[in-house]
Formats: structure tokens, C-alpha cells, sequence
């Protein structure tokens, strides 16, 4: 199975939309193996973000994703990574279409209210960085076969 890191940044968390954003993915039908509210460090935060070091936006980037706690979540589920990009919506919210998280909720490319993985590959380099291997658990959700061909 697939798996995602999810972020809910400040502004989710602030404008408490964390319950629906929960509510839309497990409706998707995939799963969270694991679920936490924390308040981001500077050493996580440039641990996931690395590849923006160099980049303008980076401080700013990060005195945002420490303003507030966040929600971080392991997301399982067949093809999770790219049905959560595309429940997600684009970054940019002028591009955010109706009906995605982003296009639904969001008025701005920086508060852009949620992190996805954007690839299996990247999931591996995050899901470590947010969660020790001890919290996540390992299930397959009684209503699997309903939802997907593979899930048994």
C-alpha cells in the first residue's frame, strides 16, 4: 500500500478546518496510520523543506509553519499520493478549481492550508522526519473491499 505525509499547516489548524480536511480523505476511502498535533521545530522544518534552503520564501516559509501547531498525518491507501494531490488542488489558489481542498478553502498561494507528498519516493524521505516508525500502526479498514479492488 501507498502511503502520504500530510501537513495541516497554521492556517487549517487556526481556521479549524482540520475535521473536514480528515473527513474529505477518509471519505476518498483511504486511511491514516498515524495522527498528531505538534508545534514544528526549526530542525524538522529544515529537514523537510531542505530542498528550499536557497530559495526567498524559505524563512519566510518556516516563521509560518512554526506560528502555530500543525497536524501531521501518515495517509495509506491505494494511489493515496496522487488522490490526495488531486483532492488537494493546486498550489497556486488562483489555479485551485471548486471542489478541491485548496480551491474550496483557500484564498492564498502561501497559506495554502495543507502539504502533501508529491511523489512514493518523497513520502519516504518525510514520513521519517515527522513520525518515529513506532506511531505508525498497521490496519486495513473493515470497509476496504467496498472501496478498492486491492484492499482485502
Amino acid at each position: 500500500m501507498e502511503r502520504s505525509l500530510i501537513l495541516l499547516k497554521p492556517d487549517a489548524v487556526g481556521r479549524r478546518l482540520v475535521g473536514k480536511i480528515i473527513t474529505r480523505i477518509e471519505e476518498k476511502g483511504l486511511w491514516f496510520i498515524a495522527l498528531k498535533v505538534l508545534q514544528p521545530t526549526q530542525a524538522v522544518l529544515d529537514q523537510h523543506y531542505n530542498e528550499h534552503k536557497e530559495r526567498p520564501f524559505f524563512k519566510d516559509l518556516c516563521s509560518f509553519m512554526s506560528s502555530s501547531p500543525v497536524v501531521a498525518g501518515v495517509v495509506e491507501g491505494p494511489g493515496c499520493v496522487d488522490l490526495i494531490r488531486a483532492m488537494l488542488g493546486k498550489t497556486k489558489v488562483t489555479e485551485a478549481v471548486p471542489g478541491t481542498i485548496r480551491g474550496d478553502y483557500s484564498l492564498s498561494t502561501q497559506q495554502n492550508l495543507m502539504h502533501a507528498s508529491d511523489s512514493p519516493a518523497s513520502a519516504e524521505r518525510e514520513i521519517p522526519i515527522w513520525f518515529l516508525a513506532d506511531e505508525l500502526v498497521t490496519y486495513r479498514p473493515c470497509d476496504g473491499p467496498w472501496v478498492h479492488e486491492s484492499i482485502k
